[in-house]
């Protein structure tokens, strides 16, 4: 299969809609990372997301759709989960709610779940496709499972972890400004809950709430959202964190300048934003890779929780 790269003026636009309307896998820009989409009602399609990218079938998806009123027609948004979409979406926020029985989501979307992951991305391009196709679409980030995430059309399509061959097509929005996945929030226990560090600072979602987010432990073997397996946005180089930099490492430094530096100036926004690039391109020098010390707040916090799984001994 050749993948097609296509512009996100009308007719790459359109041509991404009528592929996805085929069933067919289209690589899509959002403001947090690019996402592998299909039509979350065909589960032929969810299951070829599944297939290009080696993902455990187990893991559920997150469903893009293009505003609250498209999300409500899935889920059932309890009060809090309604103000926390009033708030942040369009934006880099997933909320984790009980499913509609008459939404027609496939079942492979949610891993046999009674909860739905819902976002409304901000990023013009998925928004304009979401309307012009009116598809939900099931989107994991465009990369092969357990890899490093991609934030540009290029990341897509490169050999090494990409998905270049297996898709039909990658929609090329540019970089993406956020660059790390979405927050995201559920209730398992009745209760508001941290299942996923992310774009949107956690500080942000507890101050909206007025009350602290609970945390979540995990079970890799068992994920009720995206993104909690344990060795997860991995480089093929070894990892040492909050490390200082020792002779044949490639270093990513943070608050010094240097040709990795996560941020100069040591802004967390920026280091977000350029964290899975440099991780790329570190990798691509074949050495092993050390990362200075990230604080863990505000956006540190999503940071340094994929720089674990990153490091994390793999499967």
């Amino acid at each position: 299969m050749q993948t097609l790269r296509l512009s996100p003026d009308a007719a790459g636009l359109a041509r991404a809609a009528a592929l996805l309307a085929q069933g067919a896998s289209v690589a899509i820009p959002t403001e947090t990372v690019y996402g592998l989409a299909a039509d979350a009602r065909n589960g032929a399609a969810v299951a070829r997301i599944y297939q290009a990218k080696g993902r455990p079938s187990f893991n559920p998806l997150i469903v893009h759709v293009a505003d609250l009123a498209a999300a409500q027609r899935l889920a059932h948004l309890p009060p809090q989960a309604l103000a926390l979409a009033r708030a942040f979406w369009p934006g880099a926020l997933t909320l984790v709610v009980p499913l509609r029985a008459d939404a027609g989501i496939a079942g492979l979307v949610t891993a046999g779940l009674d909860t739905i992951g819902i976002r409304v991305p901000a990023h013009p391009v998925a928004q304009s496709l979401l309307r012009l196709s009116g598809l939900p679409l099931a989107a994991p980030s465009a990369n092969t499972s357990g890899r490093i995430s991609p934030t540009t059309a290029d990341h897509v399509l490169d050999p090494d972890g990409g998905l270049d061959g297996r898709i039909a097509a990658v929609l090329d929005g540019g970089p993406c400004p956020v660059g790390v996945e979405s927050t995201i929030i559920g209730w398992p226990e009745g209760r508001a809950t941290l299942l996923r560090p992310g774009g949107i600072p956690a500080e942000a979602i507890a101050a909206a709430l007025g009350e602290p987010l609970a945390t979540h432990q995990a079970d890799p073997a068992a994920p009720n959202a995206p993104g909690q397996l344990s060795s997860h946005y991995a480089p093929r180089a070894t990892l040492r964190l909050n490390a200082t930099p020792e002779p044949g490492e490639t270093h990513l430094s943070f608050g010094s300048p240097g040709p990795f530096s996560l941020s100069d100036t040591g802004d967390l926004t920026q280091a977000a934003a350029r964290l899975f690039d440099l991780l790329r391109r570190a990798d691509a020098l074949g050495r092993p890779i050390s990362v200075a010390p990230i604080p863990d707040h505000g956006l540190g916090q999503a940071i340094n929780d994929r720089l674990r799984r990153a490091a994390a001994p793999r499967p």
